[in-house]
């Protein structure tokens, strides 16, 4: 698809270097030459230097033939009058990016008035990831499929569960098949493990489920998955109003800790159910007197990146808390996810994997059948659901007689909602949604499962 991004900030170099990978043809618009200048001679795209809210801007950078207009600039306005222009000028898809919790309850309006496509609330999006954690607190992170039938969660093996060099398929005859490990991090190392892979203390594994099986294996194995019954966020910006908003209609008690006296007050107008702190969220004093060693949830949210390790590492080791982190530079997220700091959330991701989604939707109308992708373990590897058609060439075919390619695990099949934990015998048949696991970067069909 020839696809325009407008903005060459994070997000938008994120999305096209994804983008490009999946054989895309990018246009990114900004109004800064060093970012395009440095964009362009790092990933193969073109750029294209001007202001995007200009129509003869967008008439050089190709919208006319465009399939897809994405407007991700550090302005809500400017990316509604990107997506505004772009319609009155091309049959495109727009997406734009909308920050601003003034529009939040207007989204649904703007979104019908300007005929856009898909409006992302970075911020909101990352508070719906913190919820899903904290509703299940032992895993790092989780995704759903299949619309919430299935998740992938996320874990680190400890000595407690009492599978240190249990092999994948003693782990699959223990636990009856109620669950499929995915994907294992060991270090450096990205493994799609096959029944011999031999699990260890300390890797971070990747598990595939319903949310009852998944439920059923952590009690299992000894692990608490209720939901945390209390939360203290440090930072009251928009991401923490989002968040608390979520977390007080499940009914969990949020404390905010914020600095600005203003803010707070807002805040307090914002949430009268939560209790809203004026004070400095570094002071350890004050963390420990607001309840830090009693708190079941911990959740940094400033805008410092190191102020939000250095707190999660304090919370650590003074509390038994779940801990949340949110980091906007994603350069160094080898060196964060080593400090064993519970769930790191980065909201650049968030958003660049929503659009991604939307994109891969778009494709499944004109040819391709994926309906959601996920980009996890750091980005290593992709979790793909595709939708199964009457055109698919290995239909009832056992799994076990299909040349399917290394480093692929067909995980899940979903079955007019019935949920199966694929094996040798069982067979993909149309109509299925069937959800696979792989380091190799872009496969945009069932049929690229399969060796060449």
């Amino acid at each position: 698809m020839n696809i325009i991004i407008v903005g060459c900030g994070k997000v938008g170099r994120t999305l096209a270097e994804q983008l490009s990978n999946e054989k895309h043809n990018i246009v990114i618009v900004d109004i800064i030459e060093k970012k395009i200048q440095d964009t362009t001679e790092d990933i193969d795209i073109m750029g294209f230097l001007g202001n995007a809210a200009s129509i003869n801007t967008l008439l050089d950078a190709g919208i006319e033939t465009a399939d897809l207009l994405i407007a991700v600039t550090g302005s809500d306005e400017l990316n509604l009058l990107c997506c505004l222009i772009a319609k009155r000028v091309s049959k495109c898809h727009t997406i734009a990016r909308v920050r601003n919790p003034v529009y939040s309850k207007e989204l649904g309006f703007i979104k019908q008035s300007l005929g856009i496509s898909m409006i992302i609330n970075p911020e909101y999006a990352a508070a719906i990831e913190i919820a899903r954690i904290l509703r299940f607190p032992s895993a790092i992170k989780i995704d759903t499929f299949a619309k919430g039938r299935v998740e992938l969660l996320k874990f680190k093996i400890k000595p407690e569960f009492k599978l240190n060099n249990m092999s994948v398929m003693e782990f699959g005859e223990r636990y009856k098949n109620l669950i499929l490990i995915g994907a294992v991090e060991r270090g450096e190392e990205v493994s799609i493990p096959s029944g011999n892979f031999i699990l260890k203390d300390n890797d971070i594994v990747s598990v595939i489920a319903s949310p009852i099986n998944s439920a059923l294996f952590f009690k299992k194995i000894g692990i608490h998955t209720h939901q945390v019954k209390s939360t203290m966020i440090v930072g009251g910006g928009t991401l923490s109003y989002y968040l608390a908003k979520i977390l007080l209609s499940m009914k969990i008690r949020v404390l905010i800790v914020e600095s600005n006296a203003a803010r707070c007050e807002q805040l307090s107008e914002l949430l009268p159910d939560a209790t809203i702190i004026h004070g400095d969220g570094t002071d350890k004093n004050l963390l420990l007197e607001e309840g830090l060693t009693r708190v079941e949830s911990f959740v940094t949210l400033t805008n410092l990146d190191e102020e939000n390790i250095l707190l999660s590492l304090f919370a650590k080791k003074n509390s038994n808390a779940k801990l949340v982190s949110k980091v906007n530079r994603i350069a160094f997220d080898d060196i964060i996810e080593g400090l064993d700091i519970g769930s790191v959330i980065y909201p650049k991701y968030i958003t660049a994997d929503y659009i991604l989604q939307y994109v891969r939707a778009m494709q499944n109308s004109i040819g391709s059948n994926i309906e959601t992708l996920y980009h996890i373990l750091d980005n290593k590897a992709e979790a793909l659901e595709f939708s199964i058609h009457d055109d698919c060439p290995f239909l009832n075919i056992p799994l076990a007689d299909l040349d399917i390619r290394d480093n692929l695990l067909v995980a899940c099949i979903n079955r007019n909602g019935v949920i199966l934990i694929p094996r040798g015998q069982d067979s993909i048949q149309a109509k299925d949604t069937v959800v696979v696991v792989t380091t190799i970067k872009g496969l945009n069909d069932i049929q690229d499962i399969l060796k060449k």
